[in-house]
Order: structure tokens, then C-alpha cells, then sequence
């Protein structure tokens, strides 16, 4: 199937929505917060319904380098991170109120040495920091796949270089390509999907056993929305793999708690790829902040891709 605009805006409109409807879970254990069924705001961070954090601004901030610069210019993309933590640009709030831990270091690093790449590769900073932001650079190339899931990895290379979050990247990469190209779920999620492009003996083992559908046999709480990057791939794949919905999935991934924003975000590129714009309620989408920025964003990375 081909590519079309509904898919794209769904995508980038379901990261910030599940971004938006996790941030009220956000660092509460799951059982110590009624669950949520809206997009109610509040949470640690006290934001208006509709408001949300550093995965989609940072989304924003690729997406804006990579419609700039009509390349992948890893540079430029630090350059917008920065701008964002110190001055709050593309935030839902016009400061910088949320930042991980191995994101702020690859910025203080940058800022110290200017070099692209600039993400650790300590396997203990394998966070989810950069799946989070992903969708831009695999909707801005997702006429060539290979490319795409390529460039997935380097995007992780400027503030995570641990080999779990670039192989994370290659993956969610692949499952947002089939998404934006019309596959079926089953497909998506079938274990000998995409081989031809991806070489899964380079993937870690985690990631290969994620493929092969280890959230398919794991329940809570065996499934962690936490900040480990290779748990919450697998929980937003769980959550999507469990719901026949984007907002049915939504509310399975955000519930679990702890990094809920991000399992929220990790989800709505997937499902909002897979089910498109229309999938996602209205009544989400309308509250969203920034929403004709962060659709000028989805509809110029649809006209503007790499063909």
C-alpha cells in the first residue's frame, strides 16, 4: 500500500496524544493512581489538559531540523535540543520542565564539544529517550526503508549511543514504517516481518527476543512501563498487541505508570501510524497544544519526504 497524510498526522498526533494522556500517571506506580480513561492534565508537572512533555518536543525539534535542513544533520538537531533546554522552545509550556538523565549529559556534552554524536554508549544509559522523539526521521524517509531504520539508529547516536537504544530505534523504526504503509496488524507483528530490512543477527538480544513477541506471553507486572528502553518498547507493543483501538491502547500503556508519558508516546507512533488520524477521538485531539504546529509538522513531512 502507499503512503498517504491521514497515517502521517496519526502518527506524530498519536505521540504527543500519548504523551498528553500520560503525563497525569507519570512517575506513580502502578495501583497508586486511578486509572486513567482522558486527557485530564495535572500530574507531578501540574499541566493543562493537553499539554506535554520532552518526547514531543523533542519530536518537534527533529522534526523542524530534518524540514529545515532537508537532510539529517545531526548537528542541527543538538543545536534545536539545546534551544529547548535552555530556552523552552517547541515546550507546550515555554520552558524545559522535563528532561532525562542521559539526555541532559549528551546536551552538556555537545555544548562542551560540539560533536554530533554525543549520546553515551555506557550500556547502563540505555534509556528510552530516543525512541520517544522517533517518528519524524522514519516518516521524513519512509519511502526507503532501509534508510529509514539507518537513520533511525544514528537520531539515537546524538543523545543515546548505547546499543540497546539503537537497536530500539531500528526496530520501532520498522514497526512505524509498516504502520505508515498501510500493513495489517498481523503483519506488523508477525516475527518474520522485516527481514529484508533489518538484519536481526546485528540485533541485541533483547530486541531480537521483542521481535519474536516476548509481550505476547507477559502480563502485568511482568510488563514495565519504565524508563529502560528495552521494557518500554515492549510494553507500548504489548498495549498495542492487547487493543483493537488507538484510545483503547492508549489507556493500556499510560496505565501502567512510572515513565507513562513515554510508553503513551512509544505507543501513539505505532498505533497512530497503524489506525491513522481518524483513529485517534477527536475530543484528544482537540485539546492538544500546539496542534496546528505539530500538524503543519505531520502534513510537511508527508509532502516534503525523501522520494
Amino acid at each position: 500500500m502507499t503512503l498517504n497524510a491521514d497515517r502521517y498526522q496519526g502518527c506524530l498526533q498519536g505521540l504527543a496524544a500519548g504523551d498528553a494522556l500520560g503525563t497525569t500517571a507519570e512517575f506513580k506506580a502502578p495501583g497508586t493512581f486511578e486509572p486513567l480513561t482522558d486527557i485530564v492534565g495535572g500530574g507531578v508537572f501540574a499541566l493543562q489538559p493537553g499539554q506535554w512533555t520532552d518526547d514531543t518536543s523533542m519530536a518537534l525539534c527533529l522534526a523542524e531540523s530534518l524540514l529545515t535542513v532537508q537532510a539529517f544533520d545531526p548537528v542541527d538537531q543538538l543545536q534545536r535540543y539545546v534551544k529547548w533546554y535552555r530556552e523552552g522552545d517547541l515546550s507546550s509550556t515555554g520552558e524545559c520542565f522535563d528532561i532525562g538523565n542521559a539526555t541532559r549529559a549528551a546536551l552538556h556534552q555537545f555544548e562542551a564539544g560540539g560533536e554530533g554524536f554525543s549520546g553515551s554508549e555506557d550500556p547502563h544509559s540505555a534509556g528510552n529517550g530516543s525512541i520517544m522523539r522517533l517518528a519524524p526521521v522514519v516518516m521524513y524517509y519512509a519511502e526507503n526503508p532501509a534508510e529509514a531504520i539507518r537513520y533511525a539508529a544514528l537520531s539515537s547516536r546524538t543523545t543515546h549511543g548505547a546499543a540497546e537504544c539503537l537497536d530500539a530505534c531500528r526496530l520501532l523504526a520498522a514497526y512505524i514504517l509498516a504502520g505508515l504503509h498501510g500493513w495489517s496488524k498481523q503483519d506488523m507483528l508477525a516475527p518474520e516481518a522485516y527481514r529484508e530490512w533489518l538484519n536481526e543477527d546485528s540485533l541485541t538480544p533483547h530486541m531480537l527476543n521483542i521481535k519474536y513477541g516476548s509481550y505476547r506471553i507477559k502480563e502485568p507486572p511482568d510488563i514495565q512501563g519504565s524508563g529502560y528502553v528495552v521494557e518500554s518498547l515492549e510494553a507500548a507493543l504489548w498495549a498495542f498487541h492487547k487493543s483493537s483501538s488507538f484510545a483503547e491502547g492508549a489507556l493500556l500503556a499510560v496505565n501502567l505508570g512510572n515513565d507513562a508519558d513515554t510508553t503513551g508516546a512509544v505507543y501513539g507512533q505505532i498505533a497512530g501510524a497503524y489506525y491513522g488520524l481518524g483513529g485517534i477521538p477527536a475530543e484528544w485531539q482537540s485539546k492538544l497544544a500546539m496542534r496546528e504546529l505539530i500538524s503543519d509538522y505531520a502534513g510537511r513531512l508527508f509532502t516534503e519526504r525523501v522520494k
